[in-house]
């Protein structure tokens, strides 16, 4: 029976059969043969992920040894040992033998300087054909002589037990610098296997200088480059998916000496609600051969797909290459970014729906990480709730926020990048009241700020906030720019914004030992 190889000095060993670098035509054949998933309208592939339908923090380890123990910011981070690891790599072991198994070796990284070398092994085509979509495949040329830096080895139906493994639940996600490897088990939501590498290549490049980022990346018809942060549900993938501007990748990317380069050969857009109007080329991909529909609804009795259903979860999510957008990089990199666009849905509806930041607040909101989510369904409490998340990408940034923010502050200086902070959550009062910001204004904001057409555009700070807001933007009516302006009641206004600032205030006290004066005083103003 077969022996796998495992990245740096481990293997499976009685395999009952080793399936490597399948092209999607012969995964697809698996997919249907083993009845993991089925055939949408166009071709696309719509798999369900059971109870998992979306990342699971808590279930997230990173081995602490010697490696990692003086470099992981633990404080966010749960701990794994080495003894624990090496049990439940055995039992995970133990799982495999006598199962078949695909494997997918390609790459995190799409510059050569920097990239790593990963083999992903499987138990279903779909997650294989996952990883083909999502990282940066090999030519069939370098992959005899392939060594990988490390491995992930997928599990799904291999569960925990807590009270043996150490884990919290049946599920795992286990990361271990030393051994070059993560195990992954109990949950089929694929997300874990790209965001596993995520947070590996964020620990591992900033050691280099190296940024390593949550962001989207496009280029402008003048090669400049342009960064979009912003957590889930803030338009990140929508707003860099520009005809008019290249895609270079809508999720994560490393800025480097050289520039800006994709970590992914692939999207992971979220579909929930898509419109082909508003959206038409992530839209056009939920209908194309290789692409992945992740717990998407089909209208009833039919094999139509409803986008707008959340039967199975609201994190409905797209998987597709990178190619599948029509305006894309050839290479996935570009040069250091022009633009700097950090996203924010605030539900709330009092932060102006665009401002222009110093670098010092730039940093701070960067480490701020804010968006704000309506808690509950429609149905339920409508309520606003604030989210915080470190460098717009918490659960995958293994050192302390301090050293992501430190770099980001040192290319901003370097390199003079412009940054803005773009309201895409809520105008005329918050969630429940308000309205959503329109999709065209959004678009017409960001365009003339990469466009720099508001270079000179004159600016008021506003009294909360401390930002600075153009007092007009082409395509876009004035009064929607000064947020108080829109809302019913002034005083209501004033109300929430300051509340809202409090909020800022006591998330940004967990960071204040390292931050200097400049970052700290260069949040809202008021207290």
């Amino acid at each position: 029976m077969p022996t796998l190889d495992l990245a740096p000095d481990f293997s499976l060993t009685d395999l009952k059969d080793v399936r490597k670098d399948l092209a999607p035509e012969e995964l697809y054949e698996h997919v249907i043969r083993n009845q993991e998933a089925v055939l949408a309208p166009g071709g696309a592939i719509v798999a369900r992920t059971g109870q998992y339908t979306g990342r699971s923090p808590n279930d997230k380890f990173i081995v602490k040894d010697a490696e990692s123990e003086d470099t992981i910011w633990w404080d966010q981070v749960h701990s794994f040992s080495p003894d624990q690891f090496e049990a439940l790599r055995k039992r995970q072991e133990e799982y495999l033998r006598g199962k078949p198994v695909y494997v997918r070796n390609c790459h995190g990284g799409t510059d050569p300087e920097y990239r790593i070398g990963l083999r992903v092994v499987t138990m279903t085509a779909w997650h294989n054909l996952f990883a083909y979509n999502m990282f940066v495949r090999t030519p069939e040329s370098q992959r005899p002589d392939f060594e990988p830096d490390f491995t992930i080895v997928h599990t799904p139906e291999f569960k925990a037990v807590p009270s043996r493994d150490g884990t919290q639940s049946e599920a795992f996600v286990v990361i271990n610098f030393t051994k070059r490897m993560v195990l992954i088990g109990g949950t089929l939501y694929a997300g874990e296997i790209k965001k596993s590498i995520f947070t590996v290549l964020n620990y591992l490049l900033p050691l280099q200088g190296v940024l390593g980022m949550h962001c989207s990346a496009n280029i402008g018809p003048e090669g400049d480059s342009a960064l979009f942060f912003g957590l889930s549900g803030t338009g990140k993938t929508t707003l860099s998916a520009d005809p008019d501007r290249a895609l270079i990748g809508d999720d994560e990317h490393g800025w480097s000496d050289a520039g800006v380069f994709n970590f992914e050969g692939g999207c992971y857009a979220k579909v929930i609600k898509l419109s082909a109007e508003a959206e038409p080329e992530i839209h056009a991909t939920t209908r194309m051969f290789g692409t992945i529909l992740e717990n998407v609804a089909f209208k009833d009795g039919t094999r139509e797909l409803d986008l707008d259903s959340s039967e199975f979860t609201e994190n409905t999510r797209a998987s597709y290459p990178i190619e599948s957008i029509p305006n894309v990089t050839p290479d996935l990199r570009g040069g250091h970014p022009t633009h700097l666009i950090m996203l924010t849905c605030d539900a709330f509806g009092v932060l102006p729906p665009i401002s222009k930041l110093t670098p010092e607040q730039a940093m701070y909101h960067f480490i701020s990480g804010y968006t704000a989510k309506v808690a509950g369904t429609e149905r339920g409490i409508t309520e606003p709730k604030a989210t915080f998340s470190a460098c717009f990408g918490a659960p995958f940034m293994a050192l302390h926020p301090a050293v992501y923010a430190k770099l980001l502050g040192e290319k901003l200086a370097k390199h003079g990048t412009q940054c803005w902070l773009v309201n895409t959550g809520w105008s005329g009062g918050p969630y429940g009241t308000g309205s959503r910001m329109k999709i065209q204004h959004s678009r017409a904001m960001l365009h003339a700020a990469l466009g720099g057409k508001l270079d000179t555009v004159e600016t008021q700070t506003d009294p909360v906030f401390g930002l600075h807001v153009p007092t007009t933007c082409p395509g876009v009516p004035a009064e929607v720019l000064w947020p108080r302006n829109t809302w019913a009641s002034g005083s209501d206004y004033d109300a929430k914004a300051l509340h809202l600032a409090q909020l800022f205030h006591k998330n940004f006290g967990k960071y204040a030992e390292q931050a200097d004066d400049a970052i700290k005083n260069a949040g809202p103003t008021a207290k």
